[in-house]
């Protein structure tokens, strides 16, 4: 695997694997002296994502590699396979949280080290909302939406749909984490300074049932993405316009644009001015097929030329 390669994996997910794995260590070592279910929750949602942040990792570059004659549509949709595995890997983790979340609710343990404890936690927030951050601006820079103002945190839930499918799994992932760790800091001092001890257990669970739904939406979002999805309406608005541009196009006939990962492939038919002899039509397709290829999220482009049946077959609303 060449360092080219290597630097074109997703830059969230190394981020997020580096912080994990550190995280983890912390954590799991916390949860034994504290007995804390709430650091026992959150340790075990560590572990799962520094295995599945580094799993995502290696799948992003592997699915930056170019088509091979076995494989003429590239490999952008493997990283969807190794979203799905990470899944599984998720929702195992969410079941044994829990469980382990229930059994202290039916018998409660005393925290102890809280200083500790509680110190990690805030370690915790501070590096999966690093992380988190680091998500919101890789949306924006994916979906290329740097400069169009207005809240980088809105932005982000507007348009993590659109993101690479790395990016997506961090993104949710460590929302529930920085979330989670909130909650497990809030649940800890309630259970060691109030008669509510069950707080601790109820806490483990939340967070059990908060993986499980970051699991369900991304492992949706992968199998929709393994199927196949078209584009969403503004993506096929500017490939149309691009198209249009060119003064020798009358119209489109037929647009399909499928995603890949976090790259679109775009086949059309466009209808030219009439009168243009083959060697001329071919020229022009070439020149648009080149304008398409500009568009940095296009990675394969497929065009067709038919003359101006005089009638309007493209409209966006079809």
């Amino acid at each position: 695997m060449s360092w080219e390669l290597l630097k074109k994996g997703n830059a969230s997910s190394a981020a997020a694997t580096l912080g994990n794995i550190g995280l983890c260590i912390i954590k799991w070592i916390a949860a034994i002296l504290s007995g804390s279910g709430a650091m026992f929750a959150e340790a075990m949602h560590t572990l799962a994502d520094a295995v599945n942040q580094g799993f995502v990792f290696t799948g992003s570059i592997l699915a930056e590699r170019k088509p091979t004659r076995r494989f003429p549509s590239g490999f952008g949709r493997l990283i969807h396979v190794f979203c799905m595995v990470a899944v599984i890997v998720v929702t195992i983790m969410a079941y044994e949280t829990v469980l382990e979340g229930i059994r202290l609710i039916r018998h409660p343990v005393p925290t102890s080290n809280l200083v500790l404890t509680i110190g990690i936690l805030f370690v915790s927030i501070i590096t999966d909302g690093y992380v988190l951050l680091k998500a919101f601006r890789e949306i924006a820079h994916e979906t290329h939406t740097e400069e169009s103002g207005g809240n980088l945190f809105i932005n982000a839930f507007r348009n993590v749909g659109r993101a690479a499918p790395p990016t997506r799994l961090v993104f949710y992932e460590d929302l529930v984490a920085t979330s989670g760790a909130v909650l497990a800091v809030l649940a800890i001092l309630v259970s060691h300074y109030t008669l509510f001890k069950t707080m601790d257990g109820i806490a483990a669970v939340i967070i059990g049932f908060m993986m499980g739904g970051a699991a369900f939406k991304v492992g949706y979002d992968n199998m929709v993405g393994l199927i196949g999805v078209a584009a969403p309406r503004d993506i096929e608005e500017k490939v149309a316009a691009i198209i249009f541009s060119d003064p020798d196009v009358r119209d489109i006939n037929r647009l399909r644009i499928i995603q890949e990962g976090q790259y679109y492939h775009t086949e059309s038919y466009i209808e030219l001015r009439a009168g243009l002899s083959l060697a001329e039509a071919e020229n022009i397709k070439y020149r648009i097929r080149d304008k398409l290829l500009a568009y940095p999220d296009l990675n394969d482009v497929t065009l067709g030329i038919l003359e101006d049946n005089g009638a309007q077959d493209w409209s966006l609303e079809d």
